[in-house]
């Protein structure tokens, strides 16, 4: 098949005739993206086929711009005995073992946030939570403190992380808020002691958490692409991939596809009701997929359901300003998303002494 070539700002772009337009998939190669032919698949069979031939057919790579930053030794550009040592190493971290126990540190360290964002007059949620989700992960990974540490990592981390790390809140008197709430103030009822610290049980019985954790992720995309390079020629339903080629999957364009989620800008934690998620799928690549899968993708999940839990249970919270949102393809909040947040006991009393 013979690429037809276009000239965009004096920039020759190769682009495939590859479009599948019944399947909302398209299929194409551009060579102006990263300097060397690369396919741009938007197709879930596609995408799921790249990722289950890991090692095989496919090997993961990134474009050198990438490797500037993350540096030639990242994750994404280790392979084999190097690869696996690395992930057994943060899964014996991150792995449900150890999260079981790191589970009354993660709740402290939501709490101690959260008391101290209920102190100032506003604070912008996705700065703050990008600082908090650093502060905890640097700490378990490198043992590094913010507080002790001469080097400001977590500045250079947050200001890199703007528009990768995306924390939708849900706005009190919508409809899932309540359902938040109740999961988690029965939670609290359940208990002996109302004040003792989260159980591994308590943890893994928010399943409408769970699904407004799916539907976030889903929205958010974190990671708008994925590369991997073709090892050899790759024959696939009657096209080839030529070896050496670069191929790049792009995670929103499934899960934004009104042909599988209805209603896809529409954030609907209820689509996820009776669904068990604990992997990848074909429409679901929010952490990537195949041998590669994140192997954070538990502690992400902890983190997220432990922070709704200390938030729903003992604040509430008011937008200020911001708030907008921005797809590029990814969640950009442009303007922030600056909130008040205030304890409810403190709330009470307020509303006690006004009406004395």
């Amino acid at each position: 098949m013979e690429p037809v070539a276009l000239r965009a700002g004096g920039v020759e772009l190769y682009e495939s005739k590859w479009v599948q337009t019944d399947e909302l998939a398209l299929i194409s190669y551009l060579h102006c993206l990263v300097m060397r032919p690369v396919i741009v698949s938007t197709d879930p069979d596609l995408s799921h086929f790249i990722f289950q031939q890991e090692g095989k057919l496919f090997k993961s790579w990134y474009p050198d711009t990438f490797t500037e930053v993350f540096g030639r030794q990242n994750v994404g550009s280790l392979h084999g005995f190097m690869y696996k040592y690395l992930k057994n190493m943060v899964l014996n971290l991150f792995g449900p073992e150890s999260l079981k126990k790191m589970l009354p540190e993660v709740e402290q360290a939501a709490c101690r946030n959260l008391m101290r964002w209920s102190s100032q007059d506003s604070v912008d949620l996705k700065d703050a939570t990008a600082s908090m989700i650093f502060d905890l992960t640097a700490k378990k990974l490198i043992s590094y403190d913010s507080e002790k540490s001469p080097e400001n990592l977590r500045e250079n981390f947050v200001a890199f992380m703007k528009g990768l790390i995306s924390f939708p809140l849900n706005i009190p008197g919508t409809a899932y808020h309540k359902c938040l709430q109740e999961e988690h103030e029965a939670i609290l009822r359940r208990r002996e002691n109302p004040n003792s610290g989260l159980t591994w049980k308590e943890y893994k019985s928010m399943t409408f958490t769970f699904q407004f954790i799916n539907e976030t992720v889903r929205l958010a995309n974190i990671v708008p692409a994925i590369f991997r390079k073709a090892l050899r020629e790759i024959k696939y339903q009657g096209y080839t991939i030529p070896a050496g080629w670069a191929v790049m999957v792009c995670p929103p364009a499934v899960h934004l596809n009104p042909a599988k989620y209805k209603d896809p800008l529409h954030f609907n934690p209820w689509r996820w009701e009776g669904m068990e998620m604990n992997g990848a799928s074909k429409n679901f690549m929010a952490f990537g997929g195949g041998m590669r899968f994140c192997v954070g993708t538990d502690f992400t999940k902890v983190q997220m359901a432990v922070f709704l839990h200390c938030l729903v249970t003992k604040y509430r919270w008011q937008a200020i300003k911001g708030g907008e949102i921005v797809r590029t393809p990814g969640l950009q909040f442009p303007n922030g998303f600056h909130v008040q947040i205030t304890e409810k006991n403190a709330l009470k009393q307020e509303q006690t002494s006004n009406s004395i």
